[in-house]
């Protein structure tokens, strides 16, 4: 069966990735349709070997399609989903606004892709699946197999994450400002607080009453959501010169006993994980390394002698991939292998 798909936001970094990942992958689409706002209609862009032009969002008609991947942010989310929801179509959202309402499922196939067996056979559902934020969305492929074998109690998690998480204009900042510098102008600072090249920001979305930012509490959140609500969770979250790819040091406790030799051996075997983990130089993956590749890749494991039954990890990985798109599409790949069947 072949299925219509409608890309939201599909000039966005994260809607081109999508469009990418659906050719990369042989999606099962007999047509994929790119949206956008009114300024973007007629706007080229490249799926395969093909290329579409941009349709008007504000007044396109969703019956018959069977899959919408909306990357076009909370506002719009809030907005269309429902409206498109209601007439059959399955709304796949990477905004966050979404994750948290009970009776929306938070997936990340590897994780947890049984969920969405009870959703599918409700007799009444929005037809909307939350995608969760991205450095989440790592960091539950990466604790998943080592919680199923141990139990995670306590995660402390530091994340340095990319600039293409901030979108475009964040992508373009980091550019202008570092070829700026190398000729002596001053930078400039719109998008981020601070200067951004050459610098590290322990700063990510708006700051909340008890100190922590938006950011960090969706990590806790959604871990929470997605894993286990039991996990205790904390985290710092920083904005790092990088283009593509969050890197996260991950500190854990377990109440049961596990070694890194264990715990590199489970990871190794555990879907949608590559582990690259040599004691030498250059023996571990970075960011350069993870961009545009499909894996969470974990480097670094050992064992934390400060607290009983401990390990720490790097955790990295191709944020606009398995952090948005990829995910994405893994949940409609998922879907159409539990048998959903689209609109009639």
């Amino acid at each position: 069966m072949n299925y219509r798909v409608a890309i939201v936001g599909a000039t966005g970094n994260v809607g081109r990735e999508m469009l990418n990942i659906l050719s990369e992958r042989n999606f099962p689409a007999s047509e994929v349709i790119a949206l956008a706002s009114s300024r973007s209609v007629g706007r080229e862009l490249s799926y395969g070997d093909s290329v579409l032009k941009c349709k008007n969002l504000d007044d396109f008609d969703f019956s018959g399609v069977d899959f919408c991947l909306m990357a076009a942010g909370s506002s719009v989310s809030r907005q269309l989903a429902p409206k498109i929801g209601a007439t059959g179509c399955m709304v796949i959202d990477n905004s966050s606004f979404w994750r948290y309402h009970g009776d929306v499922p938070l997936i990340v196939p590897e994780v947890n892709a049984g969920v969405l067996d009870e959703y599918l056979v409700r007799n009444e559902r929005s037809n909307i699946i939350a995608n969760p934020n991205c450095s989440t969305a790592q960091l539950v492929v990466a604790l998943k197999p080592l919680h199923d074998a141990a139990i995670i109690k306590r995660a402390v998690i530091s994340t340095y994450q990319s600039v293409s998480g901030a979108g475009k204009e964040a992508v373009d900042e980091l550019w202008n400002q570092t070829r700026g510098i190398m000729v002596s102008d001053s930078p400039e600072a719109a998008v981020f607080t601070k200067q951004i090249a050459f610098n590290v920001i322990p700063h990510i979305d708006s700051f909340m009453e008890d100190g922590y930012t938006r950011e960090e509490w969706k990590v806790l959140a959604e871990t929470k959501k997605i894993l286990d609500p039991k996990i205790r969770v904390t985290c710092t979250a920083a904005r790092v010169p990088v283009f593509v790819g969050h890197s996260e040091a991950v500190n854990l406790e377990f109440k049961n006993e596990i070694s890194a030799d264990e715990a590199r051996d489970i990871l190794r075997d555990a879907p949608g994980i590559a582990v690259v983990d040599k004691r030498e130089d250059g023996g571990y993956i970075t960011p350069v390394e993870c961009a545009g590749e499909y894996a969470t890749f974990v480097s670094r494991i050992r064992e934390d002698a400060t607290v009983e039954n401990g390990l720490n990890l790097w955790v990295v990985s191709d944020n606009l991939r398995k952090g948005a798109a990829l995910n994405a599409v893994q949940i409609a790949e998922t879907l159409v292998e539990k048998g959903f069947s689209g609109q009639p």
